[in-house]
């Protein structure tokens, strides 16, 4: 590698958004997970997880990807980025962007890997405009196998500064790339990062992308990360497909479903918040934490 790409906390919020394992105590011991073989048409074999720790069903959780800050009253669990410290005593999950070059980044990654970004038929980069960010080319094993060794290290970098999960985020991706990646391409990928998480003792959770549910023991996701379920619908699917271990965000102003109806459906059941869009700090004009 020619150096670490740069880091930056952006809250991710997919329009297109799209568990198995012990139930477990808040206590950080370990508990085991079992995963499944493939599909034909899927990802390779699945990783054992061994012990791995996922996060409790139902467990008080906020989302902290925008900044990190003390935690509400009542809170075990939190996502931050992976440059920020895990909140101690806690469950803490780890945001990297895996799929997608963060803003900020670019240069580093045309400068040291620019293969590795996916380009359309004239070689121009091909960019996720919502976020400003240019799509990772995981369109075939050789370029997989070197993501899996840069972002691999960002995952090794989670754990030994102390989070127990990780949530890579922009599985979608696929969804944005123009027709040059496939579903099948992002699962193959997320099997090899699922791998390297759980090599590192980290649970992985799988950020939204309901379309590839179906293949979620065959990667060796253990939980799910839900940005706005309940506004379109989709809660149901990541508690059945995760026994209920789903960490879920909604948006305050955004959708017709209230946050009071959402947790009316499923407050008793998922670990369920709302955080403004920008997923601030406390103590900044915008910020909104609610939990169930």
């Amino acid at each position: 590698m020619a150096g670490r790409a740069p880091s930056l906390s952006l809250h991710r919020r997919r329009v297109a958004a799209g568990l198995a394992s012990v139930l477990c105590t808040g206590v950080l011991t370990g508990c085991t997970v079992a995963s499944g073989a493939p599909e034909d048409t899927g990802p390779g074999p699945g990783t054992r997880a061994a012990d791995v720790l996922p996060p409790t069903a139902g467990m008080g959780f906020d989302y902290q990807i925008g900044g990190a800050y003390t935690p509400p009253d009542g809170v075990r669990a939190v996502s931050r980025d992976r440059e920020d410290e895990p909140a101690a005593g806690l469950y803490n999950v780890c945001y990297v962007n895996a799929f997608q070059t963060q803003p900020g980044a670019l240069e580093w990654w045309q400068d040291a890997h620019p293969d590795l970004l996916l380009r359309d038929e004239d070689g121009k980069p091909i960019i996720d405009e919502g976020w400003d960010e240019v799509l990772l080319d995981t369109s075939t094993p050789a370029k997989r196998t070197r993501l899996a060794e840069i972002v691999g290290e960002w995952i090794d970098g989670c754990e030994e500064s102390g989070f127990q999960a990780v949530e890579p985020d922009n599985l979608d991706s696929f969804e944005r790339s123009k027709g040059r990646l496939t579903a099948a391409h992002n699962a193959a990928f997320a099997t090899a990062l699922a791998e390297r998480a759980h090599g590192d003792g980290l649970a992985i959770g799988q950020k939204n992308t309901t379309d590839l549910l179906d293949r979620h023991t065959a990667i060796g996701f253990d939980f799910a990360v839900a940005e706005e379920c309940a506004q379109f619908d989709e809660c149901g699917a990541y508690t059945e497909a995760y026994d209920d271990r789903v960490l879920a965000i909604e948006y305050e102003g955004e959708g017709d479903v209230s946050f009071d109806e959402a947790c009316s459906r499923w407050g008793d059941r998922i670990s369920l918040v709302l955080r403004d869009l920008d997923v601030l700090p406390a103590g900044e004009k915008e910020y909104v934490y609610r939990s169930c």
